[in-house]
């Protein structure tokens, strides 16, 4: 009988993220099945509120509008984490995962309360900011990922957030145009300011302001590598095929942070990605990482975490 929960998570997946797609192959079944439930859910709110289809178009909503939508995805996750039948696949999706895993509610309302940053129109004035609303939209979710993986050490899950921050952080480089002209500006205020940039999407939008904006990410990027390198620590912490699926997911958004950075002010001409035969050597790579963390540092103390930005 066809489980049509799955079927739907796994096609959002599919139509929604390549890379996360190609990684979640390299989990063991069962992981790879609930990491597709969490993320259609995840994709499924922030497409809710941003008028998008996985990602894709835009729908130009009211702020009433997105109010009422951000209303029902803080009342439909509620209620399926109380076990209530839910009619909709997403939330469907989510109960079956968050109840299998026992997800606390506050990481569930916390990554909705970064869409309702969004819907707020919320100023991100310092990098401490910054990194707040990459808790909400991201950090939180390679937490609730861990616990799907199995984790349930306090430090392993520390890093699994390490990993989402640094992931949001190359999302915002690598979207700050695209993001600019929507209206949002999530690059710190402050630095743009000493850029030489008024703190506006405006300002960042426009196409002669690219060097300072490119300058400013490329500070952004800088922050985000002891993340990256914390995450790395973290994978000795996971059963051996989710270290290999998030070392592989790793070097990819990686890659796409240094394609932003080597590309200068010409990054934004088109959306960066990473090619087929780039994504090989990053997932062999990865696997490579993966093995050396399970086979010499597994059951080592982790490193000491660097003085960095925290929510869990």
């Amino acid at each position: 009988m066809t489980d049509t929960v799955l079927a739907a998570s796994k096609a959002s997946i599919v139509k929604g993220s390549k890379s996360f797609r190609s990684a979640s192959r390299l989990f063991d079944p069962r992981v790879r099945e609930d990491a597709w439930l969490l993320y259609a859910w995840c994709r499924a709110c922030d497409d809710e509120i941003d008028g998008q289809d996985h990602g894709f178009g835009h729908e130009v909503l009211t702020a009433e509008e997105q109010k009422r939508r951000l209303d029902r995805l803080y009342d439909l996750t509620r209620r399926a984490m109380t076990g209530e039948t839910m009619s909709d696949p997403v939330f469907a999706a989510f109960q079956r995962v968050a109840i299998r895993h026992r997800l606390p509610e506050r990481w569930a309302m916390d990554l909705i309360d970064g869409f309702a940053m969004d819907v707020e129109h919320r100023d991100y004035r310092t990098v401490d900011d910054v990194m707040a609303y990459c808790w909400h939209v991201a950090g939180v979710v390679g937490v609730m990922m861990a616990r799907v993986m199995g984790v349930t050490d306090a430090e392993v899950l520390r890093r699994a957030q390490d990993l989402g921050l640094a992931f949001q952080l190359t999302n915002i480089s690598r979207d700050v145009i695209e993001d600019a002209e929507r209206g949002r500006v999530y690059l710190p205020a402050d630095w743009l300011v000493e850029a030489g940039l008024e703190p506006t999407a405006e300002a960042v939008a426009d196409p002669a302001n690219r060097a300072k904006v490119h300058a400013v990410t490329q500070r952004l990027l800088a922050v985000a590598e002891p993340y990256y390198d914390s995450a790395r620590d973290g994978l000795r912490g996971l059963p051996f095929r989710s270290a290999l699926a998030i070392a592989a997911a790793r070097g990819v958004y990686r890659e796409i942070g240094r394609k932003v950075r080597r590309s200068g002010p010409e990054a934004w001409r088109s959306r960066v990605s990473v090619g087929r035969l780039m994504k090989l050597w990053l997932f062999s790579r990865g696997a490579l990482i993966a093995v050396w963390t399970q086979a010499l540092d597994r059951g080592k103390p982790l490193p000491v975490r660097p003085a960095l930005w925290t929510r869990v």
